[in-house]
């Protein structure tokens, strides 16, 4: 589509697919940056209209809760594209914290989240496309792996294609998908979350900010993320194993033959093969560049 043309999209194009694992939480209000810049890991103050990056939402010990796609659509709202999470939960859990804020937090069940393995129609890096009438579209890939990720109302996209592919894509750009179980589990370091821009060590406070940034300035940071072609019986939580020894764990899987995983494990080890479920590994390389 030339650049000079308006961006026109139906609600429910072809090759796109439903994200039913995926929500979407509104932020509003005259307060509503300042809130969210008081809450979250990335430095919402300097995300432009129009403009998305990438987020979390941590614990008071700098532990990971949410790992989640902030779009700023409007001067005065934001947008939360959420996978696994459920954005009714988490917005009662950030309600705790409006205290006399201007700001107002809903799930958007009308907003529904679609994805496609193709580059977008005008989206790119983080510049939006769109608009929640008539489709909001982001560049949800790379040149290497290509995605669309689209919000739009009305019914969901026909005919449905597989969720886990996608899952398989987030893992491979380095986007953990953490179940309950590997919440609160996770530093924004540990998971490798500054190959996507997701927390800034230069704003001011924030839940967990202090551990961020201690672990930065100090070079603390003894666990490093890996991508990891496991057994289709590798789940969250297991054990990575070296040398007879558990060295360290899975926090997101996804895809059956071949089955993905991300997996924390220490810096320094030593120059051993890898075994998860009693079955060697392969160390995969991510695909770069999904940064916003």
């Amino acid at each position: 589509m030339p650049d000079n043309q308006p961006f026109v999209s139906p609600l429910n194009p072809p090759g796109f697919f439903p994200l039913d694992d995926h929500s979407v939480l509104a932020l509003e209000g005259p307060e509503a940056i300042a809130f969210a810049h008081a809450q979250f890991s990335s430095d919402v103050t300097a995300l432009a209209v129009g403009h998305w990056q990438w987020s979390t939402w941590l614990t008071a010990k700098g532990r990971v809760l949410a790992v989640f796609a902030l779009l700023r659509t409007g001067e005065h709202a934001l947008r939360l594209v959420l996978p696994d999470v459920d954005a009714a939960e988490l917005a009662d859990a950030l309600r705790r914290y409006v205290f006399r804020r201007k700001v107002t937090l809903a799930a958007r069940p009308d907003l529904r989240v679609t994805g496609a393995f193709a580059a977008p129609a005008q989206a790119r890096g983080p510049l939006l496309a769109g608009d929640e009438a008539n489709g909001l579209e982001l560049d949800y890939g790379t040149a290497a792996l290509p995605r669309t990720l689209r919000l739009a109302g009305g019914p969901g996209a026909t005919p449905p294609a597989s969720t886990e592919a996608w899952s398989v894509a987030d893992l491979r750009l380095g986007l953990p998908r953490l179940p309950p179980s590997q919440r609160e589990q996770w530093t924004p370091q540990q998971l490798a979350l500054d190959r996507l821009a997701a927390f800034s060590v230069k704003k001011g406070c924030y839940p967990g900010q202090e551990i961020v940034a201690r672990t930065h300035f100090l070079g603390r940071a003894k666990r490093e993320l890996l991508l990891l072609q496991v057994a289709d019986a590798a789940e969250p939580g297991a054990a990575v194993v070296q040398a007879g020894q558990a060295i360290g764990s899975l926090a997101s899987a996804a895809g059956r033959s071949p089955r993905y995983a991300l997996a924390v494990v220490p810096l320094e080890r030593e120059d051993a093969p890898l075994q998860v479920a009693d079955t060697p590994v392969r160390v995969e390389p991510f695909v770069e560049g999904f940064a916003r």
